[in-house]
């Protein structure tokens, strides 16, 4: 398996010997070019790791990891050269999972990097049962979580996730606004309509990934329903 790793690094020579690192041990990298909005890239890149520099333009890394957290459990490793006792605390309390101070020895990264990935996704991972949702042979893994069909696989949001699931399973009928609304930010006392026209238009873009378009029906004065549009 391939292993995304997305660079956030805005000291341009040190994010391109840490891609350089990362290619040669297998591992893709993206290193992020526009700071402006992390969760973005982030949702773009959808990375099995995140290596995140504290000292960004904006927004520090602290702001962006609890971003992150509220839509992923990727393992995030901090870069930073805040070497303090409270800086790596802030870190830790962030949902950072582990915390490298400059300057650092790229071998030792890559270490770190390593025991990420088996921890979460490897050897060390913690094997529990899994729950599969599945339609017309489309399989939806909520605890990984992922997409999959046909034999290929795409990474979600847990939004994008737990979006499907109420779709997948309230197949064929429609499913309110209301309801998706209160599944998806039960802990939130305002959410912008916007806000759900946009994880669906996300949605939708992962299900084109899998070469599935269409799927996703919106009706009117209602709210959505799924279409099994790739059924031959």
């Amino acid at each position: 398996m391939e292993y995304k790793i997305m660079i956030v690094e805005d000291d341009q020579n040190i994010g391109e010997l840490l891609s350089e690192h990362m290619e040669k041990y297998g591992y893709r990298p993206y290193l992020v070019k526009n700071f402006d909005d992390i969760l973005e890239e982030f949702n773009d890149i959808r990375p099995h790791l995140v290596l995140l520099d504290v000292n960004l333009p904006k927004f520090d890394g602290y702001y962006w990891c609890r971003k992150i957290r509220k839509i992923s459990n990727c393992p995030i490793i901090f870069l930073s050269a805040r070497g303090g006792e409270m800086e790596q605390v802030m870190g830790i309390e962030s949902g950072g999972d582990d915390y490298i101070t400059k300057p650092f020895f790229y071998e030792v990264v890559i270490a770190k990097i390593k025991s990420q990935l088996r921890r979460i996704y490897g050897d060390y991972s913690l094997k529990v049962s899994e729950r599969i949702v599945e339609l017309e042979g489309l399989y939806i893994y909520p605890e990984r979580p992922e997409l999959m069909y046909n034999g290929i696989t795409v990474q979600l949001t847990k939004k994008e996730a737990i979006l499907i699931e109420i779709l997948v399973k309230n197949y064929p009928k429609a499913v309110s606004r209301q309801l998706i609304l209160e599944k998806l930010w039960d802990d939130e006392a305002f959410v912008e309509e916007n806000t759900l026209n946009v994880n669906i238009a996300r949605l939708r873009k992962r299900l084109e990934e899998l070469g599935i378009d269409n799927a996703i029906e919106t009706i009117r004065g209602m709210g959505y329903k799924m279409a099994v549009t790739w059924r031959n």
